[in-house]
């Protein structure tokens, strides 16, 4: 589960940024909306909001960088390509010194909450560090802590590690070195995958058909009653769904209902983009619910109704799972205290040197009868485009 996700100096956020799902104890409105944990209460679903180029897409692609360079870093050490740090190196860009840029998160599995973090540039690992703490007993233990010129492990892990702290190139992390290693500690290999448990999906996901050829075969044998049910509820015309993988290209067909009673089969290719999209996001949605998992989806509002987007939501508020949605949009329609709680609503703005800012709703000072909508079109929280005039003349 996903506790807090920190960046600094990374695209356009210079300065150190959290985006923390922790719930705030004082709101007691929509406990539905929340994960229940030993002492804490956590978000299942958090929303962006922001203008065109403020920053918000960067929140995404940030999440995407960080996994990458955890996934590649001890990849490429042997060839002779661009290493994962120098691919993954994008600090502010609009000052004349380029500093380190620095990720971290915090993360629970089981009864432990995990801190893992790291600070780099093109050229090296600069520091790097792993705490884990129990949540029954409430102490904290070092895995181990990295520095440009050495690693010190804790207690629990010492023995196992010291032997090859020399041999961690400086461009590879820590993490990806030992999850590698067979050893008799899981520790690595558990926040490794944690880390990579959360689907970082683009915009232009359902563009990309490979989901649907790896994934939905596998939905339609085992929960195909669960896929055309929701495709009812979505009114999206679809009464049952199948595949046929006997030939080189899997072809997945939908079946209508005609005038005349008769079921009538199409082309799932054929169906609207909204409902290609909204069958992924289903899938993502399964996934992450079976799984506890997260999601980091940019711009989901894209090609859906705002009454599928709330639906698609909806399958994230299942209190047997810990499973959460992040998301950046522009619709406003759901943002309204029926739907959302204070702070699980988020906005990110630019200044006019480039600087994206993200704040909560619960960082304002709101009123008990304000609308969120209302106030955040109307400037007051941030995170909308400053339109000046602008007079297109006939003939230009």
């Amino acid at each position: 589960m996903l506790v807090q996700f920190t960046l600094k100096n990374v695209l356009s956020f210079k300065d150190e940024t959290t985006l923390d799902m922790t719930a705030i104890n004082a709101y007691k409105e929509h406990d539905s909306n929340l994960i229940h944990g030993r002492k804490e209460k956590f978000l299942r679903v958090a929303a962006i909001y922001g203008a065109n180029a403020s920053g918000k897409s960067n929140l995404y692609l940030a999440m995407s960088y960080f996994q990458s360079i955890i996934r590649e870093s001890f990849n490429n050490v042997e060839d002779k390509s661009m290493t994962s740090i120098e691919e993954y190196y994008v600090p502010f860009l609009f000052e004349d010194k380029h500093e380190n840029s620095e990720f971290e998160i915090v993360e629970i599995w089981d009864n432990f909450e995990y801190r893992y973090g790291f600070e780099y540039n093109a050229q090296c690992i600069v520091t790097e560090w792993l705490y884990r703490k129990n949540l029954q007993t409430n102490r904290t233990s070092t895995i181990f802590e990295r520095t440009s010129k050495s690693v010190e492990f804790g207690a629990s892990v010492r023995k196992e590690c010291e032997l090859y702290k020399e041999q961690i190139p400086v461009e590879t992390l820590v993490l990806s070195f030992f999850n590698k290693l067979k050893l008799k500690t899981d520790v690595f290999r558990t926040v490794y995958s944690e880390i990579m448990s959360t689907l970082v999906v683009p915009a232009d996901f359902c563009e990309d058909t490979r989901l649907l050829e790896s994934f939905l075969p596998g939905v339609i044998k085992s929960e195909k009653e669960k896929l055309v049910e929701f495709l009812n509820a979505i009114d999206s015309g679809i009464k049952d769904i199948s595949y046929d993988d006997s030939e080189k290209e899997i072809r997945f067909t939908t079946y209508h209902l005609g005038k005349d009673g008769r079921r009538y089969p199409l082309n799932l290719y054929f169906e609207s983009e909204g409902t290609i999209k909204s069958i992924m996001l289903f899938i993502y949605a399964q996934v992450a619910v079976r799984k506890n998992g997260s999601i980091f989806v940019d711009e989901l509002n894209v090609k859906l109704h705002p009454l599928l987007l709330k639906f698609i939501i909806d399958l994230f508020y299942n209190e047997n799972s810990t499973a959460q949605l992040i998301y950046t949009t522009h619709d406003t329609t759901l943002m309204d205290k029926k739907f959302f709680r204070r702070d699980q609503i988020w906005f990110v703005q630019k200044d006019e040197y480039g600087y994206s800012e993200l704040t909560a709703l619960s960082d304002f000072k709101v009123r008990s009868d304000a609308s969120f909508e209302k106030d955040y079109l109307a400037g007051v929280y941030g995170g909308i485009p400053f339109l000046k005039e602008y007079h297109l003349k006939e003939g230009e």
